[in-house]
C-alpha cells in the first residue's frame, strides 16, 4: 500500500495508522491472532479523523485543498466520464498542459469536459506548471467551449489552480485579455455549463473557466480572489500571516454557499477526497447528475437569462443614510 501523506494537524491520526500497520505486519509474521485489536484501532482512527475534521479552520481546509494526493481533473474524468478524447492546442501558440479537456460522455450523453491539471511527481508538475495556466491554456479552454456550443453539447469544468501564471511571457501573450475573454464568452455561451471547484479556486485563473449555470464545490476545497499567502503579503507585508488571511477572507465552501456564490457543497469521504478517490468520484458524479438535470431541459434564452441573473446577484451591500444632526 502506498504510504499516505499526513498534514501537520493529522499527526495523531498518523501515529494510530502507524501502529495499525505495525500490528498487521506482526500478524502476518506470527501465528498470534490480533485481528480484534487491529479492528479496534481502526475504529478509533476513524473516529479520531471525524473529530479532527469536524472542527477544521479555514487554513487547515486550505492545506487539504492543496493535498498532493487529492484527486485531480483527469482522475475525475477517468472515473465519471466515458469515451474521453483529449483535444490539444489553442490554434494560436501552443498546447498548455496545465489545462486538459476534450470530448466525452456523461451517463451516455455527449459533452465537453475540461479542467486544470496539476502533477503527481516533479516531472509532471513542471510540465503542467503546477496547474497555473498561461494564455494559451485559457484559449484552448475557450476553443473547446465554442466547439461544445457549435454541436450543442453541455460543458463540465473542474477548477483546481493556485491562480493564473504570473510570468512575463504570459503577460506578453495577453494573460488578462485571455481571462477576460473567457469570462465574456462563457457568460453568453448557448449551452449548459456546470463547474466544480475540486481543490484550489484561485483568482482569475479559476474564474476563466467557472462562469456557469451551476457551481459545485467540494467540501474541503477553497475559492478566493487571491491566495491567503498573497493576501497576507499585501495586507501585512508578510506571507506568515496567511492563516489570519484565510480566516478573514471567507474562502471555504460553507461560507461561499451562504453568500450565494456556489450552489451546492459536495461532501467528501471521511478524511478528505484524497483518502478514497473512487468514493469521492461517486459522490461527485451523483451531484453532477443532479446539477445537469436542473439545466438540461432549459431553452437557450431561459438558460442565458438565468445565468445573467445569477451573475448580477453576486455581492452584498447595505444602503445607509446619515441622519441629520
Amino acid at each position: 500500500m502506498a504510504k499516505r501523506t499526513f498534514l501537520d494537524f493529522e499527526q495523531p491520526i498518523a501515529e494510530l495508522e502507524t501502529k495499525i500497520e505495525e500490528l498487521r505486519y506482526v500478524q502476518t509474521e506470527s501465528a498470534v491472532d490480533i485481528s480484534e485489536e487491529i479492528e479496534q484501532l481502526g475504529k478509533k482512527s476513524q473516529q479520531l479523523t471525524k473529530d479532527i475534521y469536524s472542527q477544521l479552520t479555514p487554513w487547515q481546509i486550505t492545506k487539504i485543498a492543496r493535498h498532493p494526493e487529492r484527486p485531480y481533473t483527469m482522475d475525475y474524468i477517468n472515473e465519471i466520464f466515458t469515451d474521453f478524447v483529449e483535444m490539444h492546442g489553442d490554434r494560436h501558440f501552443a498546447d498548455d498542459q496545465s489545462i486538459v479537456g476534450g470530448l466525452a460522455r456523461f451517463n451516455g450523453n455527449a459533452c465537453v469536459v475540461l479542467g486544470h491539471q496539476k502533477g503527481r511527481d516533479t516531472k509532471e508538475r513542471a510540465a503542467r506548471n503546477f496547474g497555473m495556466s498561461r494564455p494559451e491554456g485559457y484559449r484552448k479552454a475557450l476553443r473547446l467551449m465554442k466547439t461544445a456550443e457549435k454541436f450543442k453539447l453541455p460543458v463540465f469544468t473542474f477548477v483546481d489552480t493556485p491562480g493564473a501564471y504570473p510570468g512575463i511571457d504570459a503577460e506578453e501573450r495577453g494573460q488578462s485579455e485571455a481571462i477576460g475573454r473567457n469570462i465574456y464568452e462563457m457568460a453568453q455561451l448557448e449551452v449548459p455549463i456546470i463547474t466544480t471547484i475540486i481543490g484550489e479556486g484561485g483568482s482569475g485563473g479559476a474564474l476563466a473557466i467557472s462562469v456557469a449555470d451551476q457551481v459545485l464545490m467540494l467540501q474541503y476545497s477553497i475559492y478566493s480572489v487571491i491566495s491567503p499567502e498573497g493576501c497576507a503579503s499585501i495586507l501585512w507585508k508578510t506571507s506568515e500571516k496567511a492563516q489570519d488571511a484565510a480566516d478573514a477572507m471567507g474562502i471555504t465552501a460553507h461560507r461561499l454557499k451562504a453568500l450565494g456564490l456556489v450552489d451546492k457543497i459536495v461532501n467528501e469521504p471521511v478524511g478528505g477526497g484524497h483518502r478514497d478517490h473512487k468514493q469521492m468520484a461517486a459522490f461527485l458524479k451523483r451531484a453532477l447528475n443532479d446539477a445537469w438535470r436542473q439545466v438540461s431541459d432549459l431553452k437557450v434564452r431561459e438558460l442565458l437569462e438565468r445565468r445573467y441573473e445569477r451573475l448580477q446577484s453576486y455581492g452584498r451591500f447595505s444602503d445607509t443614510k446619515a441622519e441629520a444632526s
